[in-house]
């Protein structure tokens, strides 16, 4: 994917294929199989609890909806130990390329890009292993950006990374860079679909709902039930 200018790329998380081929349909460029399924589908605490079964299955979902957007799965906790293979599966699955966290293993990512599989990176706030969640500040992040880039992957996810230090990676590389949460001044937003669409009671507070479809939900199922 090559450089774009600011907030072009889209990008929402898909877990099912309903929702997959309305926003496939809408022209989101990239659905995310995120791993925050855990949290927001199958009411995980954290998304340490996500298997490879669970994103294999839900990968699996998404891809029959979708036929025009970037499907990306993540790579769920635990699942770099078995890189290549676990890759592969996701791929098997539907999936385009895969999304990993931080450059811990940097050697794993360069493994999968050699098989041939497309790699994200995932940078700033990584919350399969964040202890908590804050703005990240950081100058190492550009340095990291800049490593993920050399080992071959085709874009970042910037998570609550400081709007400046955001702007800086998105100057210091070529890839795209996608913000969530990280200033306007990344090549994409990124959004978790359940929190834009106000179904996720426990969203982050700088979440933008763009429709609270839960009240909307709440409001249909009551004129359901009086309807009995």
């Amino acid at each position: 994917m090559e450089k774009v200018s600011p907030a072009q790329i889209s990008m929402l998380t898909a877990y099912d294929y309903s929702f997959a081929k309305i926003f496939d349909e809408a022209g989101v460029d990239i659905l995310l199989v995120g791993d925050s399924l855990g949290n927001v589908v199958l009411g995980y605490e954290t998304t340490r609890e996500v298997t490879m079964a669970d994103m294999v299955h839900h990968t699996k979902a998404v891809a029959r909806g979708t036929k025009r957007a970037l499907v990306v799965a993540d790579m769920p906790f635990g699942a770099m130990k078995n890189a290549v293979a676990n890759a592969k599966e996701l791929v098997k699955a539907g999936a385009e390329a895969v999304k990993i966290e931080g450059i811990k293993e940097i050697k794993g990512i360069k493994g999968i890009i050699k098989n041939n599989i497309p790699v994200m990176g995932h940078l700033g706030v990584l919350p399969q292993t964040a202890k908590e969640y804050k703005v990240q500040h950081s100058r190492e992040i550009i340095e990291q950006a800049k490593i993920l880039e050399q080992a071959g992957v085709f874009a970042i996810v910037l998570e609550l990374v400081d709007p400046e230090i955001a702007k800086q990676v998105t100057r210091a590389v070529k890839i795209p860079t996608i913000g969530i949460y990280s200033g306007p001044h990344c090549d994409g937003q990124v959004l978790v679909s359940y929190d834009m669409l106000g179904l996720y009671p426990k969203a982050p507070k700088q979440v933008k709902k763009y429709v609270d479809l839960k009240t909307e939900i709440e409001k249909a199922v009551k004129k359901f039930i009086k309807s009995l």
